[in-house]
């Protein structure tokens, strides 16, 4: 499945005095089908005329999908910037101290991301030591990892090329971190690694299938 940028769409829907988010991501296109990720699952097949979690597939056609949620259509585009639906902002604002994240497939915990400023999908990993992420990943966000300090990186194929890298930002949510060392490297990798150059910022809960993170500085 070839990797492809996100599209985060917030929809803030008002009861009363309560308001609930659905965050849907379009990770790319699988034939006539749209890859779609909801409240950071996995990404999941959808069909033209099928439903998944809430989210209708109206159409699909090139990089663009049709969806309609709580009876609206939306225009998803892969490659697009983060946009709020149903607000008066582009995008959610910054400034939170809480993330609240929900294990998907496997017991892992995916979520939508930004990193400086641009879409992608992410996946914690309490064990890796940095965020990190593949070339490809690093060339799609526009990053300039050659200019980062060159380092050999040890797998279970063997030794590879990295490199380590300063990230201008990282955001989940509406929790934006500034400053975060990250490493790209040359090998194959599906989701940026949500690391502990990242984790370490925050005090981490677990219950069940949440996990809860909780800003430290």
């Amino acid at each position: 499945m070839k990797s492809a940028a996100l599209l985060t769409l917030a929809l803030a829907c008002w009861t009363g005095q309560a308001a609930w988010a659905q965050t849907v991501g379009l990770s790319g296109m699988l034939g006539g089908k749209a890859l779609v990720i909801v409240d950071g699952s996995p990404p999941k097949a959808v069909a033209a005329g099928e439903s998944h979690k809430g989210v209708k597939i109206v159409s699909t056609q090139g990089d663009e999908a049709v969806v309609e949620i709580d009876g609206k259509r939306h225009t998803l585009r892969v490659g697009d910037a983060p946009a709020s639906v149903g607000s008066s902002a582009g995008t959610a604002p910054a400034g939170g101290s809480r993330i609240v994240l929900t294990a998907g497939g496997g017991g892992h915990f995916f979520t939508l991301g930004q990193i400086n400023g641009r879409s992608t999908q992410m996946v914690v990993d309490t064990g890796a030591t940095s965020v990190a992420m593949s070339v490809a990943e690093a060339q799609r966000l526009g990053i300039e990892y050659k200019s980062g300090q060159p380092i050999q990186m040890s797998t279970a194929n063997g030794v590879i090329q990295g490199w380590v890298i300063k990230l201008n930002s990282v955001r989940v949510g509406d929790v934006v971190v500034h400053g975060v060392e990250a490493a790209v490297s040359a090998g194959s990798m599906p989701y940026v690694l949500l690391g502990n150059t990242f984790l370490a910022r925050f005090q981490m809960t677990r219950a069940n299938d949440q996990m809860v993170l909780e800003r430290r500085y």
